[in-house]
């Protein structure tokens, strides 16, 4: 059992917690670097009997560690994944039921881990990102005293895993046994640079066994009926020395083939060689993989009894449910529930499954909002904040993706990863959400200068309120626009954001919401400057943008739903302009016609207009792009095109293509606050208050859902008969409610409140 018994749980506003430690950072001397065979470190000690033991634990690299062979606490990837040179992770277990009274012996496993396995994509790859000694540190305390530590007594061996990495997958021959055959050296050891884990350690979910089985080409093919990130864990029996090989897929090809094209060059791939003793039952320890599809072909006498995939995430306890009248979009909801899970595995990231995986800001940037809906995902965010400001760089820009390889000394990324808008202004927009959702200001104290950093940034990047960005990847004030936009029928795509009015939009959305956080926090000169700067923008974004009759300037989607949902749209322009955003959307058949960016808004700033025939026939829209025309492609997570699959089933661009990426289910935010109609309010964060103001869509025929807060569960649902609408709403203790005047207003406390309005 993992403890946090020094400390208590991690509230938002903590200080990263350390312990004094005596013990010392020691490498094993057989270790030969990275991607070679793995090691470890071991030793023994003695305990008085009776009385409570606990081992506290860190690692170069990921570790597992055993009391007199058996394992310690039920976590995986430990210590987990951080800004290394910032702070590494450490872990608290219980062990009293592993020690016994007299001498004992512990052995930490390590692999490579992010640390020093082969990061970023393609001729960028490199291995050694922040170093590469692999390294364990322990002690155990017992009877108030610590009976063993590491230091330069120690052994060390080599394990049965061959060869490990996070992209590589894992090799193991179960044949190997452990010797002691070398010693170790006590590296330098920064105490402090050791804090206690931040969120929940990554957890296994329950197995999923295959829904179907077949045979191709000397394999076997498992479908487990759910894309997942994780592993998979297989019972086998045979020879001595016969080898059971395992590679993935997220899809089969339109005829049916084993695809695993999209991967790239990660090897994601497991090979277990039997020792020849009974059954077997294996797992890999220093890895993980994003997949549906297993595919299994034995070399040598051998079979396979038992195979499952074993889904991994840091966040394992779901927060919230939704469900309607519409099996597609209850599907959708559970495919977002999936890819949360799959990238929120230590830090939120993009894929799981290519030579990747990285912890974009952009994508955690949209998702935010849903991401808090659907799990406690407070700790887990507040922790990748911390991530994100260590690399912030000097000069304000956010980075691209963190942890980053690309700020670290060997990068073979050419030019400056960061300060592309959309991306980092995860700086303001993450932080704002976790105050919305859980309260808690400390967040907003502890990210406001690095907010203030880049909004200096973003002013610099053109000496103005409107940003020209860069056209190159890695010159300063590139920005990656709206990421993915469809241009539907390419011999008359339909028009698109620019990449300076993109940007200029997202100048605004930081800066007011900057000078929001920081009239919160007490920050009264800052609100005001800000709060100028943001009137500057905004005057310049309509004199840039506008057309004397309303329009804006590129009459696309992203456009108009950013410009309405963030109040950049004038009074004197606000209908016609209101007519060109539906006309937009007519004209494109109700097919959405926005990118990474302009998703999250769309839905929410038509429902905000009263346009919410336009906002079901977009959201329930069945061909592509649209949401609902991935469920029906057999999706079981969320895609990262629109068009990932055709409708024949051809491969879209296999080199860039991923089959679990969250950001496009930002949508669910809406279904939570828009559909369902339950806001937090920003004047009574943590759910101290909502605001009631369901958008009824008909098609959707009755709506449910729940969501667990600080205070308890609440929940919410609507249905229809005929044009009347009966709005049920379930408050706990401590949240109370304010209806919209739409619903016909009024104050709601603890209970619950049955309300009925007629559907306009």
């Amino acid at each position: 059992m993992a403890l946090d018994q020094e400390r208590g749980p991690l509230a938002a506003n903590d200080e990263l917690h350390s312990r004094d430690w005596i013990a010392r950072l020691i490498a094993p001397s057989v270790d030969k670097g990275a991607e070679t065979r793995a090691s470890y470190a071991a030793s023994t000690f003695s305990v008085d009997e009776g009385g409570p033991a606990v081992l506290h634990i860190s690692a170069l690299g990921l570790y597992r560690a055993f009391i007199n062979g058996k394992r310690v606490g039920a976590d995986v990837l430990t210590p987990g994944w951080t800004c290394y040179d910032d702070r590494i992770a450490y872990q608290t277990y219980d062990i009293t039921d592993l020690v016994e009274a007299g001498e004992n012996r512990i052995e930490i496993w390590l692999g490579d881990g992010w640390y020093r396995s082969r990061l970023m994509w393609r001729d960028m790859a490199f291995a050694n990102v922040w170093g590469d000694r692999i390294a364990a540190l322990a002690e155990i305390v017992s009877g108030g005293k610590v009976v063993c530590r590491t230091d330069a007594s120690w052994k060390s061996g080599l394990l049965p895993i061959t060869r490990t990495g996070i992209y590589y997958g894992e090799d193991h021959d179960a044949r190997l046994a452990l010797e002691d055959t070398g010693g170790v050296e006590e590296l330098p050891t920064d105490a402090g640079l050791f804090v206690a884990h931040e969120c929940g350690a990554v957890k296994e979910l329950d197995p999923i066994a295959p829904v179907r089985s077949w045979q191709a080409e000397g394999a076997t093919i498992h479908d487990f009926g759910q894309n997942a990130g994780g592993y998979v864990r297989l019972t086998a029996k045979g020879e001595a020395g016969a080898r059971v090989i395992v590679d993935f897929a997220e899809v089969l090809g339109p005829d049916g083939e084993f695809d695993r094209r999209n991967y790239r060059a990660a090897r994601a791939a497991l090979c277990y060689t039997l020792n020849g003793e009974g059954e077997e039952t294996w797992a890999p320890m220093f890895t993980f993989t994003g997949f549906r599809y297993a595919r299994v072909r034995i070399e040598g006498q051998a079979q396979v009894m038992r195979i499952a995939s074993v889904p991994i995430t840091s966040v394992p306890e779901l927060a919230a449910g939704f469900e309607c009248g519409v099996a597609a979009v209850n599907r959708l909801v559970l495919n977002t529930i999936w890819s949360q899970r799959a990238n929120f595995i230590e830090v939120p990231t993009d894929c799981p499954q290519r030579d990747e995986r990285m912890g974009w800001t952009g994508d955690a940037q949209v998702f935010t909002g849903t991401a808090c809906w659907l799990a406690d995902a407070e700790r887990f965010l507040r922790k990748y904040m911390r991530d994100v400001m260590h690399d912030q760089r000097p000069d304000g820009g956010v980075p691209h993706f963190s942890p980053d390889p690309t700020n670290r000394p060997g990068s073979r990324a050419p030019g400056d990863w960061a300060g592309s808008t959309g991306w980092g202004d995860v700086i303001t927009v993450t932080p704002w959400q976790l105050y919305l959702h859980y309260g808690d200001q400390g967040v907003l104290e502890e990210c406001f200068p690095a907010m203030l950093h880049w909004l200096d940034y973003l002013w610099s990047i053109s000496d103005g309120p409107i940003i020209h960005p860069h056209s190159h990847w890695g010159e300063k004030g590139f920005t990656f626009g709206d990421w993915l936009q469809p241009v539907g029928d390419n011999r008359k795509p339909r028009p698109t954001i620019s990449d300076d009015c993109a940007a200029t939009l997202y100048h605004f959305i930081s800066t007011d919401l900057t000078a929001r956080i920081a009239r919160i926090i007490g920050e009264t000169e800052q609100a005001e400057r800000l709060a100028k700067r943001g009137e500057v923008i905004r005057a310049a974004f309509v004199a840039e943008y506008f057309s004397s009759t309303g329009r804006l300037a590129h009459n696309d989607q992203t456009s108009y739903a950013l410009a309405f949902l963030y109040d950049l749209v004038p009074e004197q322009h606000f209908e016609a302009a209101k007519s060109y955003f539906r006309r937009v959307i007519e004209d494109a058949d109700y097919k959405i016609g926005t990118g990474f960016i302009g998703t999250p808004a769309l839905l929410p700033a038509l429902a905000k207009l009263g346009m919410s025939d336009l906002a079901e026939k977009v959201f329930l829209n069945r061909e592509v792009p649209g949401w609902l025309y991935q469920v029906e492609q057999g999706a079981t997570t969320i895609w990262e095109r629109w068009d990932a699959i055709s409708p024949d089933g051809t491969i879209y661009e296999p080199t860039m293509n991923s089959y679990n990426h969250y950001a496009y289910g930002a949508v669910c935010q809406f279904l939570f606050e828009n559909v369902a109609g339950v806001q937090p309010v920003a004047e009574h964060p943590g759910f101290d208050r909502v605001r009631l103001a369901p958008t009824v869509l008909p098609e959707l025929g009755h709506v449910t859902m729940w969501h667990a807060c600080r205070h308890g569960r609440i929940e919410a649902a609507w249905r229809l008969d005929g044009n009347r609408v009966t709005y049920t709403v379930t408050l706990p203790q401590g949240v109370e409610a304010r209806a919209d005047a739409a619903i016909g207003g009024g104050t709601y406390g603890p209970g619950t409140h049955e309300i009925t309005f007629d559907l306009h």
